[in-house]
Protein backbone atom coordinates (compact mmCIF):
# COMPACT_ATOMS: atom_id res chain seq x y z
CA UNK A 1 0.00 0.00 0.00
CA UNK A 2 1.43 3.16 -1.03
CA UNK A 3 0.67 6.65 1.07
CA UNK A 4 1.50 9.86 -0.50
CA UNK A 5 2.01 13.16 1.86
CA UNK A 6 3.24 16.37 -0.55
CA UNK A 7 4.13 18.73 1.51
CA UNK A 8 5.89 22.90 1.49
CA UNK A 9 9.40 23.26 0.95
CA UNK A 10 11.59 23.43 4.45
CA UNK A 11 14.88 21.97 5.69
CA UNK A 12 16.11 20.85 9.05
CA UNK A 13 19.35 19.43 10.24
CA UNK A 14 19.49 15.90 11.05
CA UNK A 15 17.26 14.16 8.48
CA UNK A 16 20.07 11.95 6.88
CA UNK A 17 20.56 10.65 10.92
CA UNK A 18 16.71 10.55 11.69
CA UNK A 19 15.97 8.41 8.56
CA UNK A 20 19.13 6.24 9.27
CA UNK A 21 17.56 5.48 12.09
CA UNK A 22 13.71 5.05 10.98
CA UNK A 23 15.74 1.99 8.50
CA UNK A 24 17.88 0.85 11.48
CA UNK A 25 14.30 0.40 13.89
CA UNK A 26 12.09 -1.24 10.91
CA UNK A 27 15.77 -3.73 10.60
CA UNK A 28 15.65 -4.38 13.92
CA UNK A 29 11.70 -5.46 14.14
CA UNK A 30 11.85 -7.30 11.00
CA UNK A 31 15.14 -9.46 12.63
CA UNK A 32 12.80 -10.37 16.19
CA UNK A 33 10.32 -13.41 15.46
CA UNK A 34 6.78 -12.67 16.58
CA UNK A 35 5.56 -14.83 19.30
CA UNK A 36 3.63 -17.38 17.90
CA UNK A 37 -0.20 -16.63 17.38
CA UNK A 38 0.49 -13.25 18.72
CA UNK A 39 1.13 -9.93 16.97
CA UNK A 40 3.80 -7.88 17.39
CA UNK A 41 3.55 -5.43 19.76
CA UNK A 42 4.32 -0.92 19.94
CA UNK A 43 8.05 -0.13 20.78
CA UNK A 44 9.14 0.76 24.33
CA UNK A 45 11.06 3.26 25.38
CA UNK A 46 11.08 6.94 25.97
CA UNK A 47 9.02 9.12 24.30
CA UNK A 48 10.33 12.53 23.03
CA UNK A 49 9.37 15.49 21.24
CA UNK A 50 10.99 16.36 17.63
CA UNK A 51 11.28 20.02 16.70
CA UNK A 52 12.07 21.18 13.80
CA UNK A 53 13.01 24.74 13.12
CA UNK A 54 11.30 25.77 15.73
CA UNK A 55 7.78 24.22 15.36
CA UNK A 56 7.17 21.21 17.13
CA UNK A 57 6.31 17.52 15.22
CA UNK A 58 4.50 15.97 18.47
CA UNK A 59 5.78 13.00 20.28
CA UNK A 60 7.66 11.02 17.76
CA UNK A 61 10.94 10.18 18.87
CA UNK A 62 11.95 7.19 21.02
CA UNK A 63 15.13 6.16 22.19
CA UNK A 64 14.82 2.46 22.75
CA UNK A 65 18.34 0.23 23.85
CA UNK A 66 20.09 4.03 23.51
CA UNK A 67 19.59 4.02 19.61
CA UNK A 68 16.95 6.84 18.50
CA UNK A 69 13.76 6.16 16.19
CA UNK A 70 11.61 8.64 14.57
CA UNK A 71 7.81 7.86 12.78
CA UNK A 72 9.07 8.19 9.40
CA UNK A 73 5.35 9.56 8.64
CA UNK A 74 6.29 12.42 11.29
CA UNK A 75 9.43 12.63 9.56
CA UNK A 76 7.95 13.43 6.16
CA UNK A 77 5.52 16.41 7.61
CA UNK A 78 8.60 17.79 9.80
CA UNK A 79 10.85 17.97 6.64
CA UNK A 80 7.78 19.41 4.35
CA UNK A 81 7.89 16.20 2.07
CA UNK A 82 6.30 12.87 0.88
CA UNK A 83 7.03 9.02 1.74
CA UNK A 84 5.96 6.36 0.48
CA UNK A 85 6.09 2.65 2.04
CA UNK A 86 6.04 -0.27 -0.06
CA UNK A 87 6.48 -3.62 0.49
CA UNK A 88 10.50 -3.81 0.68
CA UNK A 89 11.28 -0.45 0.93
CA UNK A 90 10.56 2.59 2.15
CA UNK A 91 10.71 6.31 -0.07
CA UNK A 92 11.61 9.46 1.50
CA UNK A 93 11.49 12.66 -0.42
CA UNK A 94 12.28 15.80 0.36
CA UNK A 95 12.64 19.56 -0.91
CA UNK A 96 16.00 20.31 -1.99
CA UNK A 97 17.35 22.97 0.09
CA UNK A 98 18.81 25.05 -2.49
CA UNK A 99 16.31 26.96 -3.96
CA UNK A 100 16.91 29.92 -1.78
CA UNK A 101 20.41 29.94 -2.20
CA UNK A 102 20.12 30.24 -6.59
CA UNK A 103 19.19 33.85 -6.17
CA UNK A 104 21.68 35.69 -8.05
CA UNK A 105 24.13 37.80 -6.86
CA UNK A 106 22.62 41.12 -9.20
CA UNK A 107 19.03 40.08 -8.07
CA UNK A 108 20.21 40.68 -4.13
CA UNK A 109 22.09 43.74 -5.09
CA UNK A 110 20.50 46.91 -3.97
CA UNK A 111 18.20 48.28 -7.05
CA UNK A 112 19.09 52.24 -7.59
CA UNK A 113 15.72 53.59 -6.56
CA UNK A 114 13.46 54.86 -9.57
CA UNK A 115 13.86 58.76 -10.85
CA UNK A 116 17.13 60.56 -10.95
CA UNK A 117 19.43 59.52 -8.26
CA UNK A 118 21.08 62.92 -6.68
CA UNK A 119 24.76 62.56 -8.31
CA UNK A 120 23.48 62.63 -11.78
CA UNK A 121 21.06 65.43 -10.49
CA UNK A 122 24.23 67.46 -9.18
CA UNK A 123 26.43 66.76 -12.10
CA UNK A 124 23.40 67.54 -14.96
CA UNK A 125 22.56 70.74 -13.32
CA UNK A 126 26.33 71.62 -13.26
CA UNK A 127 26.49 70.36 -17.01
CA UNK A 128 22.94 72.51 -17.68
CA UNK A 129 24.85 75.85 -16.03
CA UNK A 130 28.63 75.30 -18.14
CA UNK A 131 26.09 74.96 -21.28
CA UNK A 132 24.33 78.10 -20.45
CA UNK A 133 27.57 80.01 -20.08
CA UNK A 134 28.51 79.11 -22.99
CA UNK A 135 25.51 79.51 -25.38
CA UNK A 136 25.68 83.15 -23.27
CA UNK A 137 29.15 83.88 -24.25
CA UNK A 138 28.12 82.76 -28.00
CA UNK A 139 25.49 85.41 -27.53
CA UNK A 140 27.06 88.37 -26.37
CA UNK A 141 29.85 87.86 -29.15
CA UNK A 142 26.71 88.46 -31.43
CA UNK A 143 25.37 91.21 -29.36
CA UNK A 144 28.20 93.53 -28.79
CA UNK A 145 30.29 92.55 -31.84
CA UNK A 146 33.08 91.10 -29.62
CA UNK A 147 35.86 89.12 -30.60
CA UNK A 148 36.14 85.25 -30.08
CA UNK A 149 39.03 82.45 -31.55
CA UNK A 150 38.56 79.47 -32.37
CA UNK A 151 40.91 79.01 -28.86
CA UNK A 152 37.94 80.17 -26.67
CA UNK A 153 35.37 77.92 -28.73
CA UNK A 154 37.27 74.94 -27.76
CA UNK A 155 37.75 75.99 -24.23
CA UNK A 156 34.06 76.16 -23.76
CA UNK A 157 33.41 73.01 -25.36
CA UNK A 158 35.98 71.01 -23.90
CA UNK A 159 34.48 72.31 -20.32
CA UNK A 160 31.10 71.03 -21.05
CA UNK A 161 32.40 67.87 -22.59
CA UNK A 162 34.11 66.58 -19.25
CA UNK A 163 30.72 67.85 -17.82
CA UNK A 164 28.88 65.14 -20.19
CA UNK A 165 31.48 62.76 -19.02
CA UNK A 166 31.14 62.92 -15.30
CA UNK A 167 27.24 63.19 -15.84
CA UNK A 168 27.35 59.75 -17.74
CA UNK A 169 30.07 58.00 -15.57
CA UNK A 170 27.03 58.73 -12.42
CA UNK A 171 24.24 57.69 -14.27
CA UNK A 172 22.60 54.83 -12.93
CA UNK A 173 18.97 54.53 -12.73
CA UNK A 174 16.86 54.25 -16.28
CA UNK A 175 15.72 57.99 -15.52
CA UNK A 176 19.20 58.97 -15.29
CA UNK A 177 20.12 57.62 -18.74
CA UNK A 178 17.23 59.13 -20.57
CA UNK A 179 17.76 62.51 -19.42
CA UNK A 180 21.41 61.67 -20.25
CA UNK A 181 20.56 61.37 -23.26
CA UNK A 182 18.53 64.44 -23.72
CA UNK A 183 21.20 66.18 -22.44
CA UNK A 184 23.71 64.56 -24.94
CA UNK A 185 20.76 66.54 -27.51
CA UNK A 186 21.34 69.25 -26.66
CA UNK A 187 25.07 69.30 -26.24
CA UNK A 188 25.47 68.21 -29.72
CA UNK A 189 22.74 71.03 -30.60
CA UNK A 190 25.06 73.19 -28.97
CA UNK A 191 28.33 72.44 -29.96
CA UNK A 192 26.58 72.65 -33.99
CA UNK A 193 24.77 75.75 -33.70
CA UNK A 194 28.26 77.37 -31.86
CA UNK A 195 30.62 75.99 -34.60
CA UNK A 196 28.42 77.40 -37.18
CA UNK A 197 28.67 80.88 -35.51
CA UNK A 198 32.02 80.61 -35.66
CA UNK A 199 32.03 79.67 -39.08
CA UNK A 200 30.02 82.59 -40.47
CA UNK A 201 31.87 85.41 -38.27
CA UNK A 202 35.25 83.80 -39.79
CA UNK A 203 33.78 84.74 -43.14
CA UNK A 204 33.26 88.21 -41.99
CA UNK A 205 29.11 87.34 -42.39
CA UNK A 206 27.68 90.15 -40.60
CA UNK A 207 24.06 89.32 -40.78
CA UNK A 208 24.68 86.43 -38.52
CA UNK A 209 27.45 87.82 -36.70
CA UNK A 210 27.58 91.01 -35.82
CA UNK A 211 23.46 91.81 -36.17
CA UNK A 212 21.84 92.66 -32.66
CA UNK A 213 18.37 91.17 -33.96
CA UNK A 214 20.29 87.93 -35.16
CA UNK A 215 19.16 86.04 -32.08
CA UNK A 216 15.37 86.66 -31.85
CA UNK A 217 15.15 85.64 -35.33
CA UNK A 218 17.81 82.20 -34.61
CA UNK A 219 15.56 79.05 -34.64
CA UNK A 220 18.30 76.92 -33.98
CA UNK A 221 18.96 78.95 -30.54
CA UNK A 222 15.40 79.08 -29.73
CA UNK A 223 15.29 75.09 -30.09
CA UNK A 224 18.90 74.82 -27.76
CA UNK A 225 17.20 77.82 -24.99
CA UNK A 226 14.06 75.46 -24.85
CA UNK A 227 14.98 72.73 -24.58
CA UNK A 228 17.75 73.63 -21.95
CA UNK A 229 15.02 75.64 -19.83
CA UNK A 230 13.03 72.15 -19.96
CA UNK A 231 16.09 69.95 -18.91
CA UNK A 232 17.00 72.40 -16.01
CA UNK A 233 12.96 71.92 -14.88
CA UNK A 234 13.03 68.19 -15.44
CA UNK A 235 16.02 67.63 -13.40
CA UNK A 236 15.55 70.22 -10.45
CA UNK A 237 11.82 67.57 -10.32
CA UNK A 238 13.98 64.64 -10.42
CA UNK A 239 11.31 62.89 -12.58
CA UNK A 240 11.93 62.21 -16.00
CA UNK A 241 10.40 63.49 -18.57
CA UNK A 242 10.62 64.30 -22.50
CA UNK A 243 10.02 67.34 -24.81
CA UNK A 244 10.79 67.83 -28.73
CA UNK A 245 12.09 70.88 -28.15
CA UNK A 246 15.15 68.12 -26.88
CA UNK A 247 15.17 66.06 -30.12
Amino acid sequence: MKQHRNLKFGTFAGIVLAFAGVILAQSDTAAVPAQSGSAPGPLQGTTKTLIVNGTSAGAVVREIDGHTYIEIEALARAANGAVTIETNRVLLTLPVANSGANVSTASQAPRPAPGLSTDFKRAAISELAEMREWRGAVGAMITYGLAAGSATAQDYHAICEEGMSQATVVAVTEADRSALQLMKNEFDSLTAWANQILAERKALNGSRTVDPNALQNDAALAKITACGRFLNAMIVSGAYADDSSCH
